[in-house]
């Protein structure tokens, strides 16, 4: 019979101790307000509170899908993330591997810290210096204007700003993420490069044949993970950059919540995040599912 001091509590008693606080944390902050989406399913009265407020079953979540403004809400969340989850997915595996190709150790060091910078702003301060940089009246227009071209609308025009939202995305955390990536370079067996050199490989064929293969398990996990958010467009960034001008393109799931909550229809505001939630689960529940079938059954995020 099992003793009960070889149980691994009773082994790892002080490492359980310390994780103690962190999971009361998230059940007080994360789990406990999630009894707040009953409001969801009621017709939520503040003078009445949530426990006495009428329930009102899925009328909440007709009258969301049934306005004019969530479904366009809708379609701008998922072609933002969409541009941001194939776009900006992709460009930390490139950079990666290009610092991982540098010779010049001092060199890539100064890079990766560069590009890491960025990630350490707040979208509050970013938003200003964008505006100002990109502005019809800014240095970069001046720029081009002195070149000889014409000043570029970026944060009026509907495709240019979705262009900008894109592209600034990816400029501030193309450099962050790619140091998981350069993590997973940094425990590839260099005997495998060895191997490709004897085989008469060159950088582009090692690149290809042993990098991108070697780095396939980060490159599922980290894709498993991201698809959780493809109803997350970038409430700060968006929000610090919008602008009237560009409503039609610019107005995502959590700019239509924090309007909602402005106007104190809680009950809506609860339903297009619930409803967020439960998309953000599905699609991580059926990436790892897909990822396990292209694996064979190997990797996945669990």
């Amino acid at each position: 019979m099992k003793k009960l001091s070889d149980s691994p509590f009773r082994k790892n008693q002080e490492l359980f101790l310390m994780l103690a606080p962190c999971l009361l944390l998230v059940f007080v902050f994360l789990y406990i307000p999630m009894g707040g989406l009953i409001v969801a399913f009621k017709d939520f009265r503040l003078s009445l509170g949530i426990l006495d407020s009428p329930w009102n079953g899925v009328d909440t979540f007709k009258k969301l899908f049934s306005s004019s403004d969530f479904p366009l809400a809708l379609r701008n969340t998922i072609i933002i993330s969409g541009l941001r989850l194939t776009v900006g997915f992709v460009a930390p595996i490139f950079f990666a591997i290009l610092l991982n190709e540098v010779r010049l150790k001092w060199f890539g060091r100064s890079v990766q810290t560069l590009t890491y910078l960025p990630y350490l702003f707040s979208w509050v301060v970013l938003g200003g210096i964008f505006q100002m940089l990109l502005a019809e009246s800014g240095p970069i227009n001046s720029l081009l204007i002195s070149l000889g071209g014409q000043a570029i609308p970026f944060l009026t025009d509907d495709v240019w700003f979705v262009i900008t939202l894109v592209v600034t995305a990816i400029w501030q955390t193309a450099g962050y993420t790619a140091v998981i990536y350069l993590a997973a370079l940094a425990g590839i067996d260099p005997g495998l490069y060895e191997a490709a050199d004897i085989d008469g490989a060159g950088r582009f064929r090692k690149i290809i044949h042993v990098t991108l293969p070697m780095l396939r398990p980060t490159i599922i996990v980290l894709f498993v993970l991201q698809i959780g958010y493809i109803l997350n467009a970038g409430f700060d960034q968006i929000y610090n950059l919008y602008n009237p001008s560009v409503y039609d393109v610019a107005d995502v799931v959590d700019t239509y919540v924090l309007r909602r909550l402005l106007t104190m229809d809680f009950s809506l505001a609860t339903a297009a995040g619930l409803f967020k939630s439960v998309v953000g689960f599905m699609m991580v529940m059926f990436a790892n599912k897909l990822a396990r079938r292209w694996q064979g059954g190997g990797s996945g995020l669990w």
